[in-house]
């Protein structure tokens, strides 16, 4: 069993109170690793390390230098690819073809891509009347406070950390106390890139502790939190005392609209895609399957069949499509969900249980892929966030009547789209009210693309250019070219 320190001012350091917690490998329930608990006394430690960091050697580096640094450290991480993928598997249980063909190239090319943003942060001059010269200057926001949720545990890293540091801030990021490893492995690149220090710093705890005295401490200029909406308000509320800046990337309920002209092959693959990947967690799944009546049947028919067929287990094995849920805590919550959906009158016709595995995997979090029938949209497991591999299915008829459907919900995060009907796909696409719309696909991300939702699915957008605007400041800045007194207090 691996142990790991806090990553604070450069340095590996025992948390101040001595305090450990063990994290399990979620597909044999096992100890994985050993892990300094950081609280409120460790907090501070790493904020005051930031803060010198940002206003000493950080804000001296020039913006090319930036970019060297993390360009530097997506190709060390891209060298370090194998590890860095198993390490991901055990610490969160995701198949090793996710975590090495989707997740450490993902990772890779989000600190390549703002590498590239580092030196191209701008200012503009605004033609302002008189003689007078008005210029805007894009600056870093100062200490940023980042806490990453354990569905994409290194990709949610990159997601936070590179923009801002190509925007010039440093942090302190707290990863899930779920799946703790992966950020520390990567503070170990980070320290070989040559960060100086302070720069980056990993406090690993708990939410109450650590996550809560970050969001509400007065050293910080910013806060980036993705996870659940219901502790996305909790943060928001406790940032609100120092009026600390805030992005939000939280929950998500996402229609996936098939209509019966769409290629039916094609759109099940999606729909599989879209509710199975990563075992169903994540905040954008397509979890409320609106189906066209005409098809029900027919798509139900081989949605279910190909279902079954998902190979489940071992998730270091290439041949495994679905690894375990990464938690028990999880696991009882999704069969909280299928509970609740049989009392409500939905109907089961895939999965529904937990598969029986033998040997190390027999006390793993697994659960099968799940598929309920005549599903409502007001029923609970229509309307609120399982975050697991059950999937809601219900018919439509009327175009107006879906697309009522598809926005009432308190969530906006991204939507799915199935047709041949290019005109009907952009109408839909214009009218759903979702930060991301996939048309005949699901789950396509770029490090170029904004990500981010509408409603109570969060503000603020990660990714492409937008994301700088999260992590920078402007100052307008104005020059008296007339040389000559201004207003009634003159000679």
């Amino acid at each position: 069993m691996n142990k790991y320190q806090l990553f604070i001012d450069g340095q590996w350091v025992d948390s101040e109170s001595g305090k450990t917690f063990t994290t399990p490998n979620p597909a044999t329930g096992q100890p994985l690793a050993e892990v300094a608990e950081a609280d409120k006394a460790d907090v501070d430690k790493a904020v005051a390390a930031a803060r010198r960091a940002y206003e000493g050697k950080w804000s001296k580096m020039s913006a090319r230098d930036r970019g060297r640094l993390l360009y530097k450290l997506s190709q060390l991480i891209e060298q370090n690819a194998s590890q860095l993928a198993e390490i991901e598997t055990a610490d969160n249980g995701k198949p090793i073809k996710e975590s090495l063909y989707v997740d450490l190239p993902q990772v890779v090319e989000n600190f390549e891509y703002f590498a590239g943003w580092s030196t191209k942060i701008e200012g503009e001059t605004i033609p302002v009347p008189g003689r007078m010269f008005n210029y805007t200057l894009r600056e870093p926001i100062g200490v940023c406070g980042q806490i990453i949720p354990w569905n994409f545990p290194l990709l949610m890293a990159a997601w936070k950390l590179a923009p801002a540091l190509a925007a010039g801030n440093t942090i302190v990021l707290k990863p899930a106390e779920q799946t703790p490893v992966g950020a520390m492995e990567l503070a170990k690149l980070i320290q070989e890139a040559g960060f100086p220090e302070g720069v980056v710093n990993i406090v690993p705890g708990y939410g109450e502790t650590a996550g809560a005295a970050l969001a509400a401490h007065p050293g910080i200029d910013k806060i980036a939190f993705t996870g659940s909406t219901e502790v996305g308000k909790l943060i928001a509320k406790t940032a609100a005392n120092n009026l600390t800046k805030v992005s939000l990337e939280l929950g998500g309920k996402a229609p996936n609209i098939v209509f019966a002209d769409s290629d039916l092959d094609q759109a099940v693959a999606g729909a599989m895609m879209g509710i199975f990947y990563n075992q169903g967690q994540v905040c954008c799944a397509g979890s409320r399957l609106f189906v066209e009546e005409s098809v029900k049947d027919q798509f139900l028919g081989q949605l279910s069949e190909r279902a079954g067929r998902i190979a489940v287990g071992d998730p270091m094995n290439k041949a495994t499509q679905m690894g375990p849920q990464v938690s028990a805590e999880q696991l009882d919550r999704i069969k909280g969900y299928v509970d609740i959906a049989r009392e409500e009158g939905a109907t089961v016709v895939a999965g529904g249980a937990t598969p029986h595995l033998d040997g190390p995997f027999e006390k793993g979090y697994f659960f099968t892929p799940t598929i309920f029938a005549d599903v409502k949209n007001d029923m609970r497991v229509a309307q609120e966030e399982i975050f697991g591999p059950v999937v809601s299915v219900i018919t439509f008829k009327d175009e107006d009547d879906l697309l009522r459907q598809a926005n009432d919900t308190i969530y906006g995060l991204s939507a799915g789209i199935w047709t041949r009907d290019i005109t009907r796909a952009h109408r839909f696409a214009k009218e759903i009210k979702a930060g991301v719309v996939w048309i005949n696909t699901f789950n396509v991300f770029n490090a170029a693309s904004p990500f981010g939702g509408y409603k109570q699915s969060g503000y603020g957008r990660e990714m492409g250019r937008h994301a700088l605007e999260l992590y920078t400041q402007v100052k307008s800045v104005w020059v008296d070219l007339s040389g000559r007194p201004i207003g009634w207090f003159g000679k």
